[in-house]
């Protein structure tokens, strides 16, 4: 068992191979955290960990007692207002109209395996003893409400997923008001805080700063995990970097509103939580009810932050995604919204995959207007039927055409909108989601369907399953194309109507949970406006997702290389797009837009019929090319080597396991004039294997490689004087590594 229970002093050590987590009972029968970092050795007692000082103005729980106040003490799950004034982890309000709670120590489980958490997407183990779970429940005896904290630490990864269970156990019901996921107390604030951050376009920029008294935070109050903020923050502390230092991720398997807080008090102590953001949360439970957070996994490195990003790429890849697609290539896909927009038919896009399968494109996507009266965006959302006018032999006819051709087919749906103009809306005006006698806010002119309804979500399933069923199409592109606004349901009372934001998103899950459960052999992608929601919680049913809309190559290294610090590069959608870019308006060579695309789940947003024979060439080269070696670039361990957000160049590389081969991507932004020779300090190589590069005809060692440096120079180090293709801004160099026997 990697879990130690100390019965004589009430300390509790979980550890693996690399890290240590310890806590206690502490003085009043709640529970305090001592440390949590890489691995020490178990001893007697950690009592000495139990820092206490009389301190003026500070309030204390014990009569005579001038020195235990939880003001300076650190704790598991604190809750506000019994001498700690900091933000608290958990807050109830009951029916006396009190907040304050008592939540002591009552029993605990040490158990091998992984419990699932009911409703929720969560980390999980296919054999018990890849991770140990400690199970404690406090109780509040005043309120008779029930706490369940769990905590399961894995034995192969830096990795702790935790969540909290609260349960009233008492006749009179309560209401939740705040209910975090994880709280972490650090005894110092010696650390800088990474977030990921930006808008549509430019999502999960890095952001980083150094911790400073008060409080530090991002969320998301928009009903999903936003384009602005992702669920994910890091504290590192100030000299590590992206291969060496201590770094601690805390990321949420969540997708809807969430808050990740550090806040440093006056004395240096930093109190870290996350979990669903209390601004407009309730949860009303009555007798024997329960309430569930979401999973929060924290991550341990002493690798810096390559190593922590290591471990959410290994551990999100193989244990939060699932499903057949978990451990299979993803094929090459061609979607047709850039190229037609609403304006195709049956004729045209069965033309456009035959081009595409001469390229050798192995998946079909239909976007959006295939259904209903969709022939702009105001109309038809709701309307899952397909449009006969466009395409005469429905779906399934189109499906088996395209099948012919040699493509797999595959069909985007927005399943949680609706259009005013549409037959869903004109029978069921009342499962929008809408606050009476208040003006209802539109985006994309569309409203949001009430997931919160079970029939809604049931009347959704049957028409998309009615779609699914004959086995035609074999991938989804599951879109979300707004925030939601005057969040009310008219199916619960008043008391329910802060539940309706979480509720919402049960109902994506258990539609996600159905679908997925129904058609196996689909992929599903998730698409929220281009990474709206590029979440944890998405990947458990979709195993890539929308990396962003913004497709030109020079953005996505930005945006690619963010993401990166938390998911794995087959979750990421990276296609190739057409020039001037849709979004950027610039022009980039078409080996640079492969050589950036590379570095996901490839694909191409273009119409190929357009294209020059050459280009067309080219096309095929880089279908090849990602086709032998989509294993290792999707399942392979990726290191960053120079970050976009720092200067003008970007470059990152992907290893296989055993070492054998390895990719680089190196990527110039603007053309440098008389610029200095540059090395490039490669990773995860054996450093006694000689590599073969290919570009460069010649072998190197994995030792120069690393430690001299593969030579990156272009002849913009000086002037060129034979007559070579000049370097031009924009462009970029892929190298192959192949290890000699």
């Amino acid at each position: 068992m990697t879990i130690i229970y100390n019965e004589e002093t009430k300390e509790f050590h979980l550890y693996n191979n690399e890290m240590s987590y310890i806590m206690k009972v502490i003085q009043n029968n709640q529970l305090g955290q001592l440390y949590f970092g890489k691995k020490v050795p178990h001893r007697a007692s950690f009592d000495y960990l139990v820092e206490m000082q009389h301190r003026p103005m500070t309030a204390y729980p014990f009569q005579g007692n001038l020195y235990f106040s939880l003001d300076h003490l650190k704790q598991e799950y604190p809750s506000y207002g019994t001498s700690d004034f900091r933000h608290p982890a958990l807050e109830i309000h009951q029916k006396n109209g009190s907040r304050i709670t008592n939540f002591q120590y009552k029993t605990h489980k040490i158990y091998r395996g992984k419990p699932k958490l009911a409703n929720l997407p969560a980390t999980y183990t296919e054999h018990d003893d890849e991770a140990t779970t400690l199970q404690i429940t406090l109780l509040d005896s005043v309120i008779s409400v029930e706490l369940v904290l769990l905590y399961t630490i894995f034995e192969g990864e830096n990795a702790i997923a935790r969540s909290a269970r609260f349960k009233n156990v008492g006749t009179e019901s309560v209401d939740l008001t705040t209910a975090m996921s994880a709280n972490l107390d650090l005894p110092h604030d010696d650390y800088e805080w990474i977030q990921l951050s930006g808008a549509w376009g430019r999502e999960r920029h890095i952001k980083n700063r150094k911790l400073e008294q008060g409080i530090q935070s991002v969320g998301s109050i928009r009903g999903n995990s936003s384009l602005q903020h992702n669920p994910f923050i890091a504290l590192k502390r100030p000299h590590a970097d992206e291969f060496q230092g201590e770094v601690m991720g805390f990321s949420l398997v969540y997708s809807g509103n969430f808050l990740a807080q550090a806040e440093v008090d006056t004395h240096g102590q930093t109190r870290v939580m996350m979990g669903i953001h209390p601004h407009g949360f309730t949860w009303h439970l009555e007798k024997d009810e329960e309430f569930q957070t979401p999973e929060a996994v924290i991550v341990y490195s002493d690798k810096g932050i390559n190593g922590m990003s290591q471990t959410y790429h290994r551990l999100y890849r193989t244990r939060l995604v699932r499903g057949e697609w978990r451990d299979k290539t993803r094929p090459v896909l061609i979607n047709n919204w850039e190229a037609t927009y609403f304006d195709f038919d049956e004729e045209k896009i069965l033309a456009f995959a035959q081009a595409a399968k001469e390229d050798g494109i192995e998946l079909f996507v239909l976007d959006d207007g295939w259904f209903g009266e969709r022939n702009d965006d105001k109309r038809g959302l709701g309307d899952w039927v397909e449009n006969r006018e466009k395409l005469p032999s429905g779906i399934s006819g189109l499906a088996q055409k395209i099948e012919e051709i040699g493509m797999k087919f595959g069909l985007w749906f927005e399943p949680e909108m609706v259009n005013k103009n549409s037959n869903l809306y004109r029978e069921h005006p009342e499962w929008m989601i809408e606050t009476p006698e208040r003006r209802a806010s539109h985006g994309r002119n569309q409203f949001v369907l009430d997931f919160s309804r079970k029939e809604v979500v049931d009347h959704i399933y049957e028409m998309m399953a009615n779609i699914l069923k004959d086995g035609s199409v074999s991938y989804v592109k599951w879109d979300m194309n707004r925030s939601m606004t005057e969040v009310y349901s008219k199916a619960y009372d008043a008391k329910r109507q802060g539940e309706i934001f979480h509720r919402y998103i049960l109902g994506v899950y258990d539609l996600y949970e159905r679908l997925t459960s129904a058609f196996p052999h689909v992929l599903f992608e998730s698409c929220a406006s281009g990474g709206g929601r590029f979440d944890p919680g998405m990947l458990y049913y979709a195993p890539q997702t929308w990396t962003s809309d913004d497709t030109d190559a020079i953005e996505r290294l930005k945006i690619q290389y963010g993401t990166s610090l938390v998911y794995p590069l087959s979750s990421m959608g990276a296609h190739v797009s057409a020039v001037p870019n849709e979004q950027a308006f610039r022009t980039t060579p078409l080996e640079t837009r492969a050589n950036v695309a590379y570095f996901g789940s490839f694909g191409y947003e273009l119409d190929v019929t357009k294209l020059s024979e050459a280009e067309r060439d080219a096309i095929k080269k880089q279908v090849a090319f990602f086709k032998q070696y989509r294993a290792l670039l999707s399942q392979g361990t990726f290191y960053r080597l120079l970050s976009p957000f720092e200067g003008n160049f970007t470059a990152w590389m992907v290893v296989s396991e055993d070492k054998k081969e390895a990719i680089v991507g190196y990527y110039k932004v603007l053309n440098e004039v008389n610029g200095r020779f540059r090395r490039l300090h490669l990773k995860g190589l054996d450093p006694d294997k000689s590599y073969w590069i290919e570009k460069l005809n010649e072998n190197f060692s994995g030792s120069e490689l690393m430690n001299i440096g593969l030579v990156t120079s272009d002849s913009s180090a000086g002037q060129d004087l034979q007559g070579n293709k000049p370097p031009s801004d924009f462009s970029s160099v892929l190298y192959v590594l192949r290890a000699q026997q």
